[in-house]
């Protein structure tokens, strides 16, 4: 059975290492004690989204994250499909496809407009599943500029 339980406080401590391992893949650098105090601001402003923590027969084996952003183009709300983590053991066992249907509905009751997401070029396995449910290749190339501290 597939629950999804929104993140609390107290399950930060739980959170963290899964993003590490996430954040592993990919050699993204990552601070702990910085992503700790992210999602404490995270979890206190349901302004900014939402997180929650995945189980699969009442273990948790990942998460995910929607946060929100105003979009005049696309008329209210949309949400970006921050991350999305199952753990080695969790995947291939359809959680990945329940968890865009559990993302799908979200949107739905919450009238986001769109949901972006983002993968990696080498990301075939990620790139297949969001194709087969429902997502579509956008025509636009995502930029960035990164502040100075």
């Amino acid at each position: 059975m597939i629950e999804f339980n929104p993140l609390k406080k107290s399950d930060i401590e739980e959170i963290v290492p899964m993003m590490e391992d996430f954040y592993a893949i990919d050699n993204y650098p990552i601070e702990a004690e910085t992503t700790k105090k992210l999602f404490e601001t995270f979890v206190a402003d349901q302004n900014l989204g939402h997180c929650w923590l995945i189980s699969y027969d009442k273990t948790v084996v990942g998460y995910v994250i929607l946060t929100y952003i105003f979009s005049f183009e696309y008329k209210g709300k949309i949400a970006f499909l921050d991350e999305l983590y199952l753990n080695e053991n969790a995947r291939g066992k359809g959680i990945g496809k329940k968890t865009l249907e559990f993302v799908r509905n979200q949107a739905h009751q919450n009238d986001l407009k769109l949901v972006y997401l983002e993968i990696e070029p080498h990301n075939a396995v990620a790139k297949k599943l969001y194709l087969s449910n429902d997502f579509t290749i956008h025509n636009r190339q995502i930029m960035k500029y990164v502040t100075k501290p």
